[in-house]
């Protein structure tokens, strides 16, 4: 099961016509284990379009033991985003789970979510320090370091949710910064919090979040999981604890009896992606959207668990 996951997270979706897709490599960062490299795909000129587009940042996954930046499935995602006048940032980030034996059991579940959240704060220190190359290198890249979408599949979810928190936190991860820096949206799919401190809380107001998760996913929780202060917590429970109670800016898309599926939907989902893009980034308007779909044309696939993955 687990080479079907892998199958899956390499295979779904693979395009047909946009290997070759024009890109720029830089180096980023160097770590005592690898180097950190992104990808930089520009956008396509649109005659007469005046719109202040976000650069689109993305975080792949794969269970923090696979993924690349540049993994075939999401190539055609990239295509239309720049086909829409959007660059996009791809990046690398340390795989801190590869290699690590994962159990589930109740024995086991403390130290699981210890591995699961080392893995995390490791993605998000390397992708802060993408951040910053953005940032110190804003005018050759063409990026406006205010306007910077943070966007993440599975894995990379969680890492760019956990990058939006500390952000806002100010924590020790985002000294790196600038001071006051803030991302311009977060776009999650299939993605959730892990924390060692019980309920996440923003120090001061996130960016608007648009989340998109499947009902039963068994990967990626949509609601929580949790055993004392530990915690994977979901799109479901950060709309209706964290995000809505405190009158914070958000869209979800809960797409009933879905699974992990959801984390690799992005071109399904372009028309929820556009709107919160249009309004909620570039236009600055205030929209709450919580929506359920039971959508049948909506793309799925097997159904995969914490046990299939590790």
């Amino acid at each position: 099961m687990k080479r079907t996951f892998l199958l899956l997270v390499t295979l779904l979706f693979v395009p047909l016509f946009c290997h070759g897709q024009q890109k720029t490599t830089y180096k980023v960062a160097q770590r005592d284990t690898c180097d950190l490299f992104m990808d930089v795909y520009d956008p396509v000129v649109i005659p007469g379009d005046t719109l202040q587009r976000p650069t689109i940042l993305y975080v792949f996954g794969g269970g923090f033991i696979t993924g690349r930046r540049d993994d075939p499935y999401v190539l055609p995602w990239f295509k239309r985003l720049t086909e829409n006048g959007y660059r996009v940032v791809s990046v690398d980030y340390r795989l801190g789970l590869k290699g690590v034996e994962m159990r589930f059991d109740l024995a086991h579940l403390i130290q699981s979510a210890k591995y699961t959240k080392k893995a995390v704060d490791m993605g998000v220190e390397d992708v802060f320090a993408s951040v910053r190359y953005l940032v110190d290198h804003a005018d050759s890249l063409g990026v406006d370091p205010s306007n910077i979408v943070i966007a993440g599949s599975s894995a990379g979810a969680m890492i760019s949710l956990s990058c939006e928190l500390e952000a806002c936190n100010r924590t020790a991860r985002a000294e790196i910064l600038p001071e006051g820096f803030h991302f311009a949206g977060v776009m999650s799919f299939a993605g959730a919090i892990m924390s060692d401190s019980g309920k996440p809380a923003y120090a001061r107001r996130p960016s608007p979040q648009l989340l998109i998760h499947g009902t039963k996913d068994g990967a990626v929780m949509y609601n929580k999981m949790g055993f004392g202060r530990w915690g994977m917590f979901g799109s479901s429970y950060l709309v209706e604890k964290v995000l809505k109670p405190a009158g914070y800016e958000y869209q979800i898309y809960r797409y009933v009896d879905h699974t992990h599926d959801m984390a690799a939907n992005m071109m399904a989902n372009w028309p929820e992606e556009k709107r919160f893009l249009e309004v909620s980034v570039m236009g600055k308007k205030r929209l709450v959207l919580d929506c359920t779909l039971d959508d049948p044309m909506m793309p799925a696939w097997q159904s995969v668990s914490l046990d299939d993955i590790y």
